[in-house]
């Protein structure tokens, strides 16, 4: 669920696209880092191409090093903490991982623990901890339920300082559900800082941070259509305002058969098995950490009860495709969007 797939190392910078083949006034540079267990495609405009070189080298470095801070299987920063959390009680922490729990326990209260990354070991029972899942099977009911009745929630951690307390053992931080968007906000936050850039877009595996324009029109998203097995197929395109983070949690991306049935990567904490009801979540908001959990909350609360938690987590721009492609769609949303097909039904909610 997280950056499990993060075994992998990242690797070199590729240019795509030294100039946009438009030849247009101003130039557009692009590159893929692999990273994050996904494609991580970056597009700079209005630098030039020394400058693009260095700021996507400085983008590879800082995803190396996320990287090693938060992965929760290995030996790092936060695979430590895990362990230690594990036997329960006080200890010192990291200072590289303190502050990202801290924002993963804030959205998981208001979220009401829909997104909950301290569901670790019910991740890695699934097997979705791993680099490859396609030969997994299903584990037992009885270790689900196991894992269910210690109930782990962001809330049995307790943050002073460097002192970092838990009370349950059953408690394994998987950062899944916001190390994307947590990796976005960073990066972007140094690009301004260190480089002044102000017209790029990062994609993660298609949930992604843009700021400024792309030349004289703004960035153009495409989302998936969940059903279509050819991944660049979109349902609807949105255009993205400077700031603007646009992410989506799909049961597409993720998964293994098994008995002929999808088992996908998001789990529900309140059942122990993958959540039922959602086939993808796209959400829009201006901090990509709160987009990032954001989609896996609503997805997990699923066609019946997104609108409630949408409305406590200050989503405003959702839209959810359900398990029969039904569309719900906030109005804010609809007003943003615009329909590659048409939809096989729109339910428009809340203004």
């Amino acid at each position: 669920m997280f950056i499990t797939t993060l075994l992998r190392l990242t690797i070199s910078l590729v240019f795509l696209l030294s100039i946009s083949a438009c030849q247009q006034a101003t130039p557009s540079y692009k590159t893929a880092i692999f990273s994050f267990g996904t494609l991580i495609q970056v597009e700079v405009s209005d630098v030039n191409e020394s400058q693009a070189q260095k700021i996507f080298k400085a983008i590879e470095d800082d995803l190396k090093r996320m990287h090693v801070l938060w992965h929760p299987w290995q030996s790092g920063p936060m695979g430590r903490t895990n362990s230690l959390c594990g036997m329960a009680g006080t200890f010192s922490a990291p200072t590289s991982v303190i502050p990202l729990v801290i924002k993963a326990k804030q959205l998981a209260i208001q979220s009401e623990h829909l997104f909950n990354p301290a569901i670790g070991n019910l991740v890695k029972l699934w097997g979705f901890q791993q680099d490859s899942f396609d030969k997994n099977t299903p584990p037992a009911d009885d270790k689900i339920q196991a894992l269910l009745k210690a109930n782990p929630r962001m809330t049995d951690i307790t943050i002073k300082g460097v002192r970092f307390t838990c009370r349950n053992p059953a408690v394994r931080i998987d950062l899944g559900g916001i190390a994307k968007g947590y990796a976005l906000e960073k990066i972007i936050d140094n690009l301004k800082q260190n480089f002044q850039v102000k017209n790029i877009m990062i994609s993660a595996g298609g949930d992604l941070k843009a700021i400024g324009r792309h030349g004289e029109r703004p960035w153009v998203i495409g989302i998936r259509d969940p059903l279509a097995t050819d991944k660049q197929t979109a349902i609807a395109t949105v255009k993205a305002k400077s700031g603007d983070s646009v992410f989506t949690s799909g049961s597409y991306e993720r998964y293994y058969l098994a008995n002929n049935k999808r088992i996908h990567h998001i789990i529900d904490p309140r059942s122990g098995y993958p959540a039922k009801g959602s086939l993808s979540v796209t959400v829009i908001h201006p901090d990509a950490t709160t987009a990032d959990a954001a989609a896996t909350a609503l997805f997990v609360a699923g066609p019946n009860q997104w609108i409630k938690l949408a409305n406590k987590m200050g989503i405003k721009y959702v839209l959810l495709i359900d398990d029969k492609n039904n569309i719900h769609v906030t109005q804010a949303m609809l007003d943003r969007v615009e329909f590659i097909k048409e939809p096989k039904s729109l339910f428009v909610v809340w203004p």
